[in-house]
C-alpha cells in the first residue's frame, strides 16, 4: 500500500481529518488500521447488494445508503462497513464524511484477512453500539449470516426461510434470495425490483 498508517496514536477527530477519500482505513482505540485490497468476488457481491439496497431505499424513501470508505463513528472506534443503511429517523446523525453513531443496518462482505475481525471485533462493537441488523456475507465459503438485535441488545441469528429467502426487519418489505449472491450473472436491478413487486415494465 502506498499510504502509511500514522506511527503514533491519534484521536478520532484527528483520524477523520487525516483520512481522505482514497484511503481505506479504520480507527480503533487510537490505532489506524489500513484495509487490504479486496477480490473481484468481494467487489461484485458488494456492488450487487449496494445497487438493490439503494434501489429499494430510494423507491421507499426510507433513508440513505452509504458505502465503504464512508465512516461509522462509534464509541471507541470508527469503522468503514462495506454498506450501511441509515433510516429517516437517524438521518440527522449523517455528517459530511461520517455517520455519528450506529447505522440501522450494516453489511460486511468478508475477505480472508477480515474474517476474524468481521465475526469478532466488529460483531461485538456493532452489537454494543445498537446496529439493529448485521449481514455477514462470505464469498469464499458461499455463506450468508444474518443477525438482528433483540430488545435485550443481543444479536440473534436469523436463518433464511424456506427456499433460502431472508426477510429484513429494518427494511420492511425487503427480502433477499440468498442464491442471488452466488449466481452468475447476478440478477439485474430491474429483475429484483420486479420480484419485489416494485417495478412493472
Amino acid at each position: 500500500m502506498s499510504t502509511q498508517a500514522p506511527a503514533k496514536k491519534m484521536s478520532l477527530d484527528e483520524f477523520l481529518q487525516w483520512l481522505d477519500e482514497d484511503t481505506h482505513a479504520e480507527w480503533v482505540d487510537g490505532e489506524v488500521l489500513l484495509m487490504s485490497p479486496v477480490s473481484y468476488a468481494h467487489q461484485e457481491i458488494t456492488r450487487f447488494l449496494l445497487e438493490i439496497l439503494s434501489a429499494f431505499v430510494n423507491v421507499k424513501s426510507a433513508g440513505a445508503v452509504c458505502y465503504e470508505p464512508f465512516q461509522m463513528r462509534l464509541a471507541n472506534s470508527s469503522r468503514s462497513p462495506d454498506i450501511l443503511f441509515v433510516s429517516n429517523a437517524n438521518l440527522h446523525r449523517l455528517k459530511e464524511t461520517y455517520l455519528d453513531g450506529a447505522a440501522d443496518l450494516v453489511v460486511e462482505v468478508i475477505s480472508p484477512e477480515s474474517r476474524a475481525r468481521d465475526r469478532g471485533e466488529k460483531f461485538y462493537e456493532y452489537e454494543a453500539a445498537g446496529v439493529r441488523e448485521y449481514w455477514l456475507i462470505d464469498p469464499e465459503r458461499k455463506q450468508a449470516e444474518f443477525y438482528q438485535l433483540t430488545e435485550g441488545g443481543v444479536y440473534h441469528t436469523v436463518l433464511a426461510a424456506s427456499q433460502g429467502v431472508y426477510h429484513s426487519r429494518v427494511l420492511d418489505g425487503l427480502w433477499l434470495q440468498v442464491e442471488w449472491l452466488w449466481q452468475q450473472p447476478k440478477p439485474t436491478i430491474i429483475d429484483v425490483l420486479n420480484q419485489w413487486g416494485m417495478f412493472s415494465p
